[in-house]
Formats: structure tokens, sequence, C-alpha cells
């Protein structure tokens, strides 16, 4: 029995050194499926869908907005009526998808199953909330649809209008980058930083895509000073830590060797 108790001792003296509401990745959670059926389903009822979900942010404020100075309640009003203007800039990436992908037929289709589409829709619902300081919800809003689709973006991250990304599995774009008009990205493409000390947390680790530019399957780009100029290509597997001027092509040259089956 003592040892239970030291057990219980030592767990609760961890919950006091991190207090973590568990229950706030679950609202969140709630509160990003909410948000894209309100946005995205025909058959939904957006008054009373406004209505609901105010009342799933009222519950994240209770448990994310942990300074009481900060005004989190006051958030909400900035927020919707940023939506409008977010649901313009999702049917621009969708239309982009539509207009690079040959294999799309419909944006019905696009909308309801392309993991490329929904990862850049709940990062563009993150975003504002991440610009008006509002505590862990725009990271976990987009933690979450990493775990559904295997596309993680920051929510810091800035990204242009009319982005496609192609398959999309396993894209990471970084807190700091920056990705401008008309930019398509294939699956596996890094856009990361090099390695730095926790000092240089609040400088710009991570590269800037200028317009127009395409990065194929697997590719590497690193560094907070790394640019790509506009209208440029780069390949795949490529591994690039230098800028890139405009309307260059960027690719690698493996040696691949077919030996002919001789009988």
């Amino acid at each position: 029995m003592s040892k239970l108790l030291d057990v219980i001792a030592e767990i609760e003296l961890h919950k006091k050194r991190v207090p973590l509401p568990l229950k706030l990745k679950k609202i969140t959670e709630d509160f990003t499926e909410q948000l894209f059926e309100i946005l995205f389903d025909s058959e939904s009822h957006t008054q009373s869908g406004l209505h609901n979900l105010a009342l799933t942010f009222e519950k994240m404020v209770s448990l994310a907005c942990w300074n009481p100075n900060d005004s989190c309640k006051s958030i909400w009003e900035k927020y919707l009526i940023e939506l409008p203007y977010i649901l313009k800039k999702l049917h621009l990436d969708a239309q982009s998808i539509l207009s690079g992908d040959p294999a799309s037929r419909t944006l019905e289709e696009i909308y309801l199953s392309y993991p490329g589409f929904y990862a850049v829709a709940i990062y563009r619902l993150a975003h504002p909330l991440q610009l008006m300081n509002f505590p862990l919800a725009p990271r976990l809003m987009t933690e979450f649809a990493h775990s559904k689709t295997g596309v993680d973006i920051h929510p810091g991250a800035v990204i242009g209008t009319s982005f496609c990304m192609d398959h999309a599995t396993g894209i990471v774009i970084g807190e700091t980058a920056v990705i401008g008009d008309h930019v398509k990205i294939y699956q596996g493409v890094t856009l990361g930083a090099l390695s730095v000390s926790k000092a240089m947390s609040a400088l710009k680790r991570h590269p800037t895509i200028e317009a127009h530019v395409t990065i194929y399957a697997n590719a590497t780009i690193l560094g907070g000073k790394t640019v790509i100029g506009k209208n440029s290509t780069i390949g795949g597997n490529t591994w690039v830590t230098a800028s890139v001027p405009e309307n260059s092509m960027v690719f690698h040259s493996p040696e691949i060797k077919i030996k002919k089956n001789v009988k």
C-alpha cells in the first residue's frame, strides 16, 4: 500500500509541474471538424453551426487561455470575420489542384477526398489564430490534420494563394517558411531548417519559395536564407541549402545501371 501511495504522489507531483488539460486536445479536434463541416457541407445549417462552434471555442478559451490578463474571448469575433476570406482562398487552392492534377475530375472530389486540400484547409483556418497569439489551439489543429493526412504544416508558415499539394503525404512545411502564389509541391517535400540553437527560435529558419515554383517528390530545401526564385523547378530527391535564381531548374542525376538478363 505504501508503494502505491508513493507512486500516486510522484504522479501528482509531475502533474503540478506540467499543468496539462488533455481534454483541450479533444475539444480542439472537435472544433476543427465542426469548422470544416460548416464551411463545406451544403446540408449543414450555417447559423446554428456557427452558434455551436462559438460554444466550443469558449471551452477552448477556458482551457487554453491560461493568462488571465489575455482577452482570448474577443478573438472569436475577429476570427469569425476572417472565415469568408479563408473560404475564398481555399476555393482558389481547390481550383489550383483541379487544374494541376490530371487525375482530378471535379471540385467535389477534391473537397471530399484529397488529403492535400484538407491539410491546407486546416492550416489556413489555424493560421489566423496563430497570428492572434491564441495559445496551443492552432498547433493542435494542424497536428490533427497531420495525423489524418500525413502532411505537417506549422500554423506559423505563410502560404500564398492557389497552393497545390499533389499526393501530399509526407510534406513538411516549417514554422517560418514563406511560400508565394501558384506554388505546386509533390509528396515527401521538406521545407525545413538547418540545425540551429534554441536561441535562434525567433529568427527565420525555413526557406522562402517564390511564386510559380514547382517542387517534385522528396526534395529537401533547408535554411532561412535559402530562396527559390520564381518560375523555378526543383527536381525530385534534390538537397538544396543555397538560394536558386529565378527561372532555374535544379535536378539530381543518379547513376542508374540496368543489367540485361542473359539466359
